[in-house]
């Protein structure tokens, strides 16, 4: 695989995990910012480094194997290995604006901050 289609391919990629929502918050899972790292290397394997937004979140187990699923069922990828981290660990931090805004996080919360809403 040359450099083109590895590109191609890491834009595939990128496009399924836009397709990849948090069960809990109506955003999907690349604009969370949930996704660490994507690399596709040139025999068509992909290593995504991802987290969810907190150490005991319920779906700690379910959205990693989720991403690997739907990433396996690209056209081009041979192998998928789905690293979760919690370095750093996830905050409301990491969120554009629009995403915030979206959310409805974007507001004054007085003496709490936007985290305090989220687990």
């Amino acid at each position: 695989m040359n450099q083109e289609e590895i590109k191609t391919l890491k834009e595939r990629v990128i496009a399924v995990l836009k397709t990849i929502y948090d069960p809990e918050i109506p955003i999907d899972i690349w604009t969370l910012h949930l996704i660490y790292g994507v690399e596709v290397d040139v025999e068509g394997n992909v290593k995504i480094v991802m987290t969810v937004t907190a150490p005991n979140c319920p779906v700690a187990e379910v959205l990693p194997a989720e991403v690997r699923q739907k990433v396996e069922a690209i056209m081009g990828v041979k192998k998928v290995n789905v690293e979760l981290t919690f370095d750093p660990v996830w905050s409301i931090d990491m969120l554009s604006d629009e995403a915030k805004a979206e959310l409805g996080l974007d507001g004054d919360f007085g003496s709490f901050t936007a985290s305090d809403f989220l687990y």
